[in-house]
């Protein structure tokens, strides 16, 4: 059973990896075709959810565990499943048993999603005088401090590799 699980997410993550240039494709087709995956990829995510709880590295390895973080991430238009996936995933951190920064890019984007500020600055919120911009951060000054808890770079390294 873990091995089908194993194999499942790490497809829908090559999937999710082939369609992404789609997200923000000129072609509304395209598009849509990127939403309609990440919709599915979510819908199965709640049921692996249900029956598994959070695909942790010891259960199913850091591959298929990166592959559920992914499609988490991935399923903006569903938040419910975005902070399901955040609780399950930041109690599986707390035991050692999932990445804590993948956990922090998480946290974040549910975060914009709802509309509210992010902890560790990973989303960008733009480009400006040819910078990216993050989304608005809870105490700024201390940005950088929480994304090395959590083995993340300081956001000027982060970017540097954007430019």
């Amino acid at each position: 059973m873990i091995k089908e699980l194993v194999d499942e997410l790490t497809a829908m993550a090559a999937a999710d990896h082939a369609a992404s240039p789609k997200a923000n494709s000129d072609d509304f087709a395209e598009q849509l075709e990127w939403r309609r995956l990440t919709a599915r990829h979510a819908d199965r995510l709640t049921e692996i959810l249900d029956e598994h709880g959070w695909p942790t590295v010891p259960a199913v390895g850091a591959d298929a565990a990166r592959a559920a973080w992914l499609i988490a991430q991935h399923a903006d238009r569903q938040l419910d499943v975005q902070r399901r996936a955040v609780v399950l995933m930041g109690e599986a951190v707390a035991a050692g048993e999932a990445d804590a920064a993948q956990y922090a890019f998480l946290r974040d984007r549910t975060l914009v999603n709802e509309g509210r500020e992010q902890v560790y600055g990973t989303q960008i919120a733009g480009v400006r005088d040819g910078r990216p911009v993050p989304w608005p951060c809870v105490e700024p000054e201390r940005m950088d401090e929480r994304r090395a808890e959590v083995g993340i770079p300081p956001f000027e390294e982060y970017i540097a590799q954007f430019s």
